[in-house]
């Protein structure tokens, strides 16, 4: 028992063997079929058309995700690691759905939850070639958090000053009903996009508008602007250079390059 839970641990985590390269590119098909049964059933002509083929093909997929979660838990030293992982919790909300729609009646709606299935293809490609990149981008995002806290307080107070002056001018003849709606209004103006469902008819108001559309150009580029500072900081003060292959896209926890394999430098 203990080399045939060995073996499908090496086939289902790993990726040296060719059967663990093999079940990935099936898991690959499987998810990204299903999420495309579940997208294309929500289309009314679809689900007239081909609805009895979508659930059979659903429960079929479902089926072996539920026999692959389970053989995830089987071969697993500590199951609770998997199961209470992100990966180990979206495996399980991506399989509940179905049976739950089949025990509870009524409870369809939540099938779009198995929309969920896609986020495992990260896990399944193993991209390590990224995983510097977004230990860099969440580097950056926690070094700025202060800065894009300082500038959405700032934003909130915008928006409600602006959408308060907004019912004050405009009044409920133009839409601006209260002051909530009008904050709503001032949101959608200063973000450019505009529905149209309430828009000033006065002059000052119009005048106002405009305002607020030339500011939002500038003031939508602020938290570019933030994180690509941290990001640049955060490139220097985490990245180290390998001396062997000269690669300087090092991480400065590493030990090893990532590239040639040569043991990296000591920090001082």
């Amino acid at each position: 028992m203990g080399k045939v839970k060995d073996q499908l641990k090496k086939i289902i985590f790993g990726t040296e063997t060719f059967g663990g390269r093999l079940f990935d590119v099936l898991l690959i098909f499987a998810i990204i079929t299903s999420v495309l049964i579940v997208m294309l059933d929500s289309v009314t002509e679809y689900h007239n058309s081909y609805g009895d083929i979508f659930f059979q093909a659903e429960w079929i997929f479902t089926i072996l995700f539920t026999i692959e979660y389970f053989l995830r838990i089987y071969c697993i030293r500590l199951p609770s690691s998997y199961m209470l992982s992100f990966f180990g919790v979206i495996d399980l909300l991506a399989i509940l759905p179905t049976y739950i729609s089949f025990f509870v009646p009524g409870a369809g709606v939540f099938s779009v939850i198995r929309i969920l299935r896609v986020l495992r293809v990260f896990r399944v490609l193993k991209l390590v070639q990224f995983m510097g990149e977004a230990e860099l981008l969440r580097q950056a995002m926690i070094a700025s958090k202060r800065k894009i806290f300082v500038y959405l307080f700032f934003l909130l107070n915008l928006v409600i000053v602006l959408g308060s002056i907004m019912y004050l001018i405009e009044g409920e003849k133009s839409g601006f009903d209260s002051i909530p709606r009008s904050i709503y209004w001032a949101i959608v103006t200063l973000t450019t996009v505009g529905y149209g469902d309430i828009s000033p008819v006065t002059n000052l108001g119009q005048f106002i508008a405009a305002i607020i559309m030339i500011m939002g150009y500038s003031i939508i580029a602020v938290p570019t602007g933030i994180v690509t500072s941290s990001m640049n900081f955060t490139k220097d003060r985490y990245r180290k250079t390998c001396i062997v292959c000269n690669d300087d896209r090092q991480s400065r926890l590493a030990k090893y390059c990532n590239q040639c394999g040569a043991k990296m430098p000591e920090e001082e």
